[in-house]
């Protein structure tokens, strides 16, 4: 994978280009704000960009502006934001094209390398993983016309472990069923959501992830 990586944090960022070329991953650019994010993205169009959000020069969400900015000069631009804080006020704008390929996730929760770099690789592959910290946050704004509204409390729990990247098989051990009873709740949630069998399975379920997280 080609990869972009944005830090201000000198250490952070060279720690980070030391794990991600150790498993064979081809750092193209490193930068430390938002405005050479969004060049390095439109220069390079790597396969993903792990991405700070706190950086110069008012260290609140330069990060996000500066990935939905990416976004929108390259459509669809693959996307992981890691950090240490969860910011809302820009997450909307990222997942609001539909597109896919975003991810976010907390520096402090991290635990395993293989973990994260699964995740980098689902992102660069156009899917989604949110850590179950951000995905509650952005669940704190339910719209009052909540397209999920019709759904179980177990399709929702379903949704939300899908949101957070895991596989079917995962999915099922977490909640104790079977990986059959996983599948019929996924095709129930595609029915709800008005997600039908034109697009594929993977692409249904990163627009059901998406409309998860924007309800």
């Amino acid at each position: 994978m080609r990869v972009v990586v944005a830090d201000d944090a000198v250490l952070i960022r060279e720690g980070l280009v030391r794990l991600l070329e150790e498993f064979g991953c081809e750092v193209v650019a490193t930068v430390g704000d938002g405005d050479a994010l969004v060049e390095a993205i439109a220069e390079h169009r790597p396969d993903v960009s792990v991405v700070d959000v706190r950086m110069p020069p008012s260290f609140t969400d330069e990060g996000l502006k500066a990935a939905v900015e990416a976004r929108r000069r390259v459509p669809g631009a693959p996307v992981l934001i890691l950090s240490q804080y969860v910011e809302v006020s820009y997450a909307d704008d990222l997942l609001a094209d539909a597109r896919g390929s975003v991810g976010y996730l907390l520096k402090d929760r991290v635990v395993d390398v293989d973990e994260f770099l699964e995740g980098l690789r689902r992102v660069a592959a156009g899917g989604t993983v949110f850590d179950p910290q951000v995905v509650s946050q952005l669940m704190v704004r339910r719209r009052k016309d909540d397209p999920l509204a019709q759904l179980t409390p177990r399709e929702r729990e379903v949704l939300g472990l899908m949101a957070e990247g895991k596989s079917n098989p995962a999915i099922g051990r977490q909640l104790v069923i079977s990986d059959g009873a996983v599948e019929k709740h996924i095709r129930s949630i595609f029915n709800k959501l008005g997600l039908y069998a034109d697009d594929s399975d993977q692409h249904r379920r990163v627009l059901a992830v998406l409309t998860y997280l924007r309800s």
